[in-house]
């Protein structure tokens, strides 16, 4: 399509619809219509895109009015027709972003302005289960492709004049609206202007999903760490606007981003908050230690074969060596065929269906690690390490640091193979600098471990009962720090 100008609106209409044709010149789904407004010798041209716009809306809130319904015409202003946003306009450009975006332009004979209706109508699925995020005593609703039914999920939970939505537009071509969603009374307005500026300043052809706008805004993008998280949850987006946290929603995208947080944040679920207190603290210490079984125990193996046999007990090392004995390859490459099949068929599970790809996941396993220890090349004490690898990985309730952890661990591998338990102490200690050094939006990553802030504690590394959870987290810097009263314990506890 050809850019539009600065040429004004024409009288004639004609002329504008041969300005219309002009713009959407390679534009078959264009649908132009002329007619007669009734009882006036006004003739009218209504334009929109087909299968853009709600064209039930268009036959009875506006085609009806004007053509079957007695109508003083006074001017373009006064024009009644039963639609919920109307705005005239004279640029072109106006017209050709609102035709673009699922509007309707009507044009009216003799005026120098048309009417841009509100009527977009394109095809969108309805609200269904989480796909990714499952949980078990949680909502049952998801987020959509749309960006007003998105709003609207997450204002059922948040019915508070408070709840602040900024929108803006980013993409030169896409022109996609993004909103930023928090509590006025609440949120850091220092996080909120540092965010603003990060998304004024972003000049990019299109952003298509939510992927894009999140590597467009963060900190450092040399990590594997995420310093977003995306929820498809409107239930989790909510929890985390009342926790001082901002939500961005962005059109076409079933996921949202929250910012800023911390990553201790990433190893919460929406269960946590709906089961006794004590299973949730258990199941939080489970996860905090699966993702250190993640990134360090096939390097842990490695280096206690390789340089440390001490270790290890004398009934266990022969064991070892008994289901090595047939293996010729050393440990590191052992641990790095059997990590790289376990990723692939990973990925031939997330792109089959998925009957057919939990049926490779399964089958796969247990055919291709019978098949290598039966044939040599790995040993069963591997096959059982790249097990245990893989379980505590998908423990982890955020998919973006499960991948990160499965990611580090091949340099920990690498490092042990090199240098034994020197190399795995060195591996931690620069994984350690590289979080603390960190941050979301200013917000420290490594926070409330480091800045050391115990207080936090009791809804980081466990969960306390709600009742003792009185304040929001330290690290959001929020305006008011207290969510509860602290009397809400029953007398009776």
């Amino acid at each position: 399509m050809n850019g539009a100008d600065e040429e004004l609106i024409s009288t004639d209409l004609s002329v504008c619809l041969q300005k219309l044709h002009s713009l959407f010149s390679d534009a078959p789904d264009l649908i132009a219509t002329k007619f007669v407004i009734n009882q006036t010798n006004h003739s009218a041209l209504l334009a929109y895109l087909d299968n853009m716009v709600d064209k039930n809306s268009i036959n009875d809130n506006v085609l009806r009015s004007l053509l079957f319904e007695t109508v003083t015409y006074t001017g373009l202003d006064n024009l009644e027709v039963s639609i919920g946003s109307k705005q005239a306009t004279s640029s072109w450009i106006e017209v050709q972003q609102g035709i673009l975006s699922g509007k309707s332009i009507l044009f009216v004979e003799g005026e120098s302005q048309c009417l841009v209706l509100n009527t977009p109508g394109w095809p969108q699925r309805d609200v269904s289960e989480p796909v990714k995020e499952t949980v078990i005593k949680a909502s049952r609703q998801s987020f959509v492709e749309s960006l007003g039914q998105n709003i609207s999920l997450i204002r059922r939970y948040l019915p508070d004049g408070e709840l602040k939505i900024q929108e803006t537009r980013i993409g030169a071509r896409s022109q996609t609206k993004v909103a930023l969603l928090y509590l006025g009374d609440v949120m850091n307005s220092e996080i909120v202007a540092m965010l603003e500026d990060r998304l004024s300043k972003i000049n990019i052809d299109a952003i298509i999903n939510i992927g894009e706008l999140e590597e467009l805004i963060e900190t450092n993008s040399f990590t594997p760490f995420p310093q977003y998280l995306s929820t498809e949850r409107p239930d989790s987006a909510a929890s985390h606007i009342l926790q001082g946290r901002i939500v961005i929603v962005a059109d076409h995208s079933p996921w949202v981003l929250v910012g800023p947080m911390t990553l201790a944040s990433f190893f919460h679920s929406p269960d946590d908050y709906s089961m006794r207190w004590i299973i949730s603290s258990f199941i939080r210490m489970l996860r905090f230690v699966s993702f250190l079984i993640s990134i360090f125990l096939p390097a842990l193996y490695i280096a206690a074969l390789t340089f440390h046999y001490e270790i290890i007990p004398l009934s266990l090392i022969l064991s070892i060596g008994e289901s090595r004995e047939r293996v010729p390859i050393p440990p590191i490459l052992e641990a790095t065929i059997m990590e790289i099949t376990l990723e692939m068929l990973r990925e031939a599970g997330l792109r089959l269906p998925s009957k057919i790809g939990q049926t490779v996941g399964i089958v796969g396993g247990i055919v291709i690690g019978q098949a290598a220890v039966s044939a040599g090349i790995v040993s069963n004490v591997m096959v059982i390490v790249v097990a245990a690898t893989a379980i505590a990985s998908f423990i982890m309730p955020n998919a973006d640091l499960s991948a990160a952890a499965r990611i580090l661990r091949f340099p920990m591998m690498v490092m042990a193979y090199m240098f034994g338990i020197i190399g795995l102490v060195i591996g931690l200690m620069i994984l350690t600098v590289h979080l603390i050094t960190l941050d979301s939006l200013g917000t420290p990553y490594g926070s409330p471990f480091a800045p050391f802030h115990p207080v936090a504690w009791r809804d980081n590394l466990v969960r306390l009962p709600i009742w003792s959870l009185i304040k929001r987290p330290f690290s959001n810097r929020t305006k008011q720090l207290i969510r509860q009263d602290p009397n809400n314990r029953s007398d009776d506890a």
